[in-house]
């Protein structure tokens, strides 16, 4: 079981990572596509290059091995960042197939911290 469960984990993690940090690369670059996408929500373009900069360096801090308490700060930021997207586009109006990616990667991220391997775990040490 535990073969299959760290199997799993890398096969999420990893559509996670490609699709975290290229969408944050497309941000952080200002692509014309990306910036019409975020349109609707009137975010300035500061803002847009910020989240894809700390995406991009998220998605390192989970693939890196050790430093686990940095790797539960990342997913919590990519969780953050992905439910506020859906927040956002149901905030204005801008719904159709817009939250769909987000919730996706919300739940893929969900997903691969729990099924973490241990090594990539914080440890208590008072139990």
């Amino acid at each position: 079981m535990e073969k299959r469960k760290k199997i799993w984990y890398w096969i999420i993690t990893g559509i996670l990572s490609f699709c975290i940090f290229f969408g944050g690369l497309t941000q952080a670059l200002l692509l014309k596509q990306t910036v019409q996408g975020f349109k609707p929500l009137g975010y300035p373009l500061y803002f847009i290059s910020l989240i894809g900069i700390w995406k991009m360096l998220g998605v390192i801090a989970i693939l890196v091995p050790k430093f686990p308490l940095l790797k539960e700060w990342a997913y919590a930021g990519i969780f953050f960042v992905m439910t506020g997207a859906v927040i956002s586009h149901i905030a204005s109006n801008d719904v159709k197939a817009q939250i769909i990616s987000p919730v996706v990667l919300a739940i893929f991220t969900v997903l691969s911290w729990y099924l973490r391997p241990e090594d990539r775990k914080i440890i208590a040490i008072n139990q």
